[in-house]
């Protein structure tokens, strides 16, 4: 198994660009970001910044977020949003370039919250996205989200995200598998993985309930990694969870 650390959730003690550094200290050499800056077109210096901050760690960047909006007030995404289109689009080509430039082959498109989403609008750019993606190798990819904590978000099961990218119809647009959402929301885990793994463009963990390290909750961490090796997974597992507690941050895995 092949973990990753997703740096927008985890050591946020620190600024955004000492998170590679304190990773690569943890014994990771790979991380994975959701959108980190606050607009779609970050400046030329923001950019460059980060690129430096990941590659003078020398961790590789195996995961990263288009725009989703603000995602601290609650925003999961822009490609279905009739008032987050543009700002969706103005982000294609940034997102794929900076990803092309850290050899980045996951790029996560969150839908967007409900009420304003329309469906063929969220198709369309999907394909647009996937196109662009396309120009660097890389894969597109769609997420579930649990309905508890996400009420506006429409994307709330496997199945739901498969019709979806069944409908975008492009080679490079795969299933985010975040195990924590789809058990959160009732799904069988185990048998997804044994059925659908296939499907999967990339993978995320967290514990459920609380959303705290595996082992921390109910799921079968054990038993999920010995499927996905079965299955023949080789992308990487984004570590996603809440640290919580005193100390500093730690994991292992055999």
């Amino acid at each position: 198994m092949r973990f990753d650390v997703n740096l927008s959730i985890l050591f946020t003690d620190l600024p955004l660009l000492e998170r590679p550094a304190a990773a690569a200290k943890a014994g990771f050499d790979a991380v994975e970001l959701w959108w980190p800056f606050g607009t779609p077109d970050p400046g030329s210096a923001e950019l460059a910044a980060l690129r430096q901050a990941i590659e003078e760690a020398g961790v590789r960047l195996v995961g990263l977020n288009f725009d989703a909006g603000d995602m601290a007030a609650g925003e999961r995404g822009l490609p279905a949003r009739l008032d987050g289109s543009a700002r969706f689009q103005a982000n294609i080509d940034v997102a794929v370039q900076l990803a092309g430039e850290l050899g980045c082959g996951v790029l996560n498109a969150l839908y967007g919250n409900e009420p304003g989403t329309d469906r063929a609008l969220a198709v369309a750019n999907l394909r647009r996205a996937a196109d662009a993606a396309a120009s660097i190798g890389a894969t597109v990819v769609v997420e579930a989200l649990n309905s508890h904590e996400n009420p506006k978000y429409p994307i709330t099961s496997s199945r739901a995200a498969f019709e979806l990218i069944d409908e975008v119809d492009r080679e490079n647009v795969a299933f985010l598998a975040d195990l924590y959402h789809l058990h959160r929301v009732g799904e069988d885990v185990l048998e997804l993985i044994d059925r659908h793994s296939a499907r999967f463009g990339h993978v995320q963990i967290a514990d459920d309930p609380g959303r705290g390290h595996p082992g921390s909750g109910r799921m079968p961490y054990d038993e999920i990694f010995a499927r996905l090796a079965a299955a023949g997974y080789s992308g990487h597992i984004g570590l996603e969870y809440r640290h919580e507690g005193p100390g500093a941050f730690d994991w292992r895995h055999a």
